[in-house]
């Protein structure tokens, strides 16, 4: 079994201080995809760089202190690609992929539309590049995971008050429709696949006014797969339990491929 989990971490030393590194040597996922590192591999300590037992590949920003992805894995990928090779995006350090062979991980930071939702044009052709890079992927006939805070809650179950926000980044129906079209591309919202009426399950709170104690939230954090490795998927979770971020992990439990 495969323990796969992606977590926005809100700033990776940040979560240093709040014992990130505690929690993945008690964990052990076998892969995580971190989001918003806020950071670049120059700026972090070793025993982030090289936590015991595991590897790690990092995409940064330019801009110090903003967005990053990276990946720590148990496992060598055969390979890892930064970047979606689009320089306006690549610069912001979004997205990461990794080539484990049996399937194709990709994980990702969508941006955030702004508070006056002035990044939603940005947010939207991210998006749009985004799913043609996996679309390019899958047309190799490889199976694709795509994981992170897709900043986007889909429909009115996926947050605590979504009258209150339709016109909000997040909620937008532009921003909506887009998982509309990741689902009529065959994608699976894995964890809405298993748990189709399940309520208040959120992955973000945000700080303001104890929303979190209230459980106030989104379900912005996803794990996507391809319908080809739907049989191997044994759960999707969300922990909401585990602090350190106004984020919670979100994982996916997938079987080992058979050897041929």
């Amino acid at each position: 079994m495969l323990r796969l989990y992606s977590w926005n971490v809100n700033g990776i030393r940040a979560a240093q201080r709040k014992g990130f590194l505690d929690w993945l040597a008690a964990e052990q996922p076998d892969i995580l995809v971190v989001q918003e590192t806020k950071a670049s591999p120059d700026q972090l300590e070793e025993s982030l760089l090289f936590p015991d037992g595991y590897l790690t590949y990092w995409a940064s920003a330019q801009r110090k202190g903003y967005s990053g992805v990276a990946l720590f894995t148990r496992t060598e990928p055969e390979r890892v690609i930064i970047g979606l090779g689009i320089d306006e995006y690549d610069a912001e350090g979004r997205t990461i992929t990794a080539d484990y062979g049996d399937f194709v991980l990709v994980g990702a930071y969508f941006p955030n539309g702004g508070m006056k939702n002035e990044r939603v044009p940005f947010k939207m052709a991210y998006k749009a590049a985004f799913l043609d890079y996996i679309e390019r992927l899958r047309a190799e006939g490889r199976p694709i995971i795509f994981c992170g805070d897709v900043n986007t809650a889909h429909t009115p179950i996926d947050l605590a008050r979504p009258e209150e926000n339709v016109n909000v980044t997040g909620f937008l129906p532009e921003e909506r429709a887009w998982i509309d079209r990741v689902l009529e591309r065959g994608y699976l919202d894995i964890f809405r696949t298993l748990y189709p009426d399940r309520t208040e399950a959120y992955t973000y709170w945000p700080y303001w006014r104890s929303a979190r104690e209230r459980n106030l939230g989104w379900r912005i954090d996803y794990f996507f797969v391809t319908p080809d490795l739907r049989a191997r998927v044994l759960d999707a979770a969300i922990h909401p339990d585990v602090q350190g971020s106004d984020h919670c992990p979100v994982s996916l439990k997938l079987k080992a491929a058979e050897s041929s």
